[in-house]
């Protein structure tokens, strides 16, 4: 018999809330290695300004920066699949124990997404506006868990996320201003939402598992603490995607768990199917510009 990796109670909570945060899902060597490669990140990112780095396959920049970017203050925001470039992050997505908590999320079959790091370097102004991540990322079903892995202490002070429990049992709001994909709420919507906020804080080396169509968002950084989070979708195997991966790896589709398989489980549901990005990261979708040679 195998052991489940979370608690009756957490599956409870998840499935009540939309959302756990479950403690130690990596090791200390493998926080340290993934935290080591960030340092290194960062210092790679101060000798450029504009986004850059070997592509991701369908040729976007590996690496994004915010306009507030220089050497002396760095705000690399984003890296597009990390687990292509590195062993360390490609280890922690098929071989941790966060994967084994999907697995009691939503069944024994699960494979790989996608996967990207959002960093707020300290004084960052970067903001995550409310959004659902079902509506980037529409599968057949909604056996879709974000896993974000805190590689910083994560406080409300730093730009922690933040989500409404129960949001997932609700409507997909839309991500469009008229016939144009924004990636977020309006501003009404986003108004609302934040009124029934909750924080999502932790330690590092702790994960935040998410539903996917759990509402969420997150402010800017405002304190001298970095806030890292490694965030790889997983989905049940037979969940199949109905609109192209937004950022698309050799990975995609890989089994890290059970087996694959032959058919489509469909649910009952409507969903607006997204554009997809041709910037490096979807911050620009949302209106927050990369870094540029002025």
């Amino acid at each position: 018999m195998t052991l489940s990796a979370l608690t009756m109670q957490e599956k409870q909570a998840f499935e009540q809330d939309g959302y756990i945060v479950v403690k130690n899902a990596v090791d200390g060597k493998q926080l340290r290695s993934l935290q080591s490669e960030i340092k290194n990140w960062v210092q790679e990112s101060k000798l450029h300004s504009e986004p850059y780095g070997q592509p991701t396959i369908d040729g976007r920049p590996r690496f994004d920066m915010g306009v507030d970017h220089t050497a002396l203050n760095p705000t690399l925001r984003r890296i597009n699949n990390p687990s292509d470039i590195s062993e360390s992050y490609f280890q922690v997505m098929t071989s941790s124990k966060m994967v084994d908590m999907i697995v009691d999320l939503i069944g024994t079959n699960i494979k790989f997404h996608h996967c990207k790091i959002n960093l707020k370097c300290p004084g960052a102004n970067t903001t995550v506006h409310y959004h659902q991540d079902f509506a980037f990322t529409p599968h057949s079903n909604d056996d879709v868990v974000t896993a974000l892995l805190l590689l910083d202490d994560v406080t409300e002070q730093n730009g922690c996320l933040m989500v409404v429990p129960g949001s997932h049992k609700g409507p997909m709001y839309s991500l469009y201003d008229g016939d144009q994909f924004v990636g977020r709420v309006n501003d009404t919507t986003e108004q609302s939402l934040i009124k029934k906020q909750l924080p999502v804080v932790g330690s590092a080396g702790d994960v935040c598992l998410m539903h996917t169509r759990l509402a969420h968002g997150s402010a800017p950084n405002g304190s001298k603490n970095s806030r890292g989070l490694y965030i790889c979708v997983y989905t049940a195997a037979d969940a199949i995607p109905l609109a192209k991966n937004p950022m698309p790896s050799p990975n995609e589709g890989l089994i890290v768990r059970g087996t694959g398989t032959i058919s489509a489980r469909m649910i009952n549901f409507e969903v607006e199917l997204p554009q997809q990005p041709k910037s490096a990261s979807f911050f620009t979708v949302q209106g927050q510009d990369s870094a540029a040679i002025k």
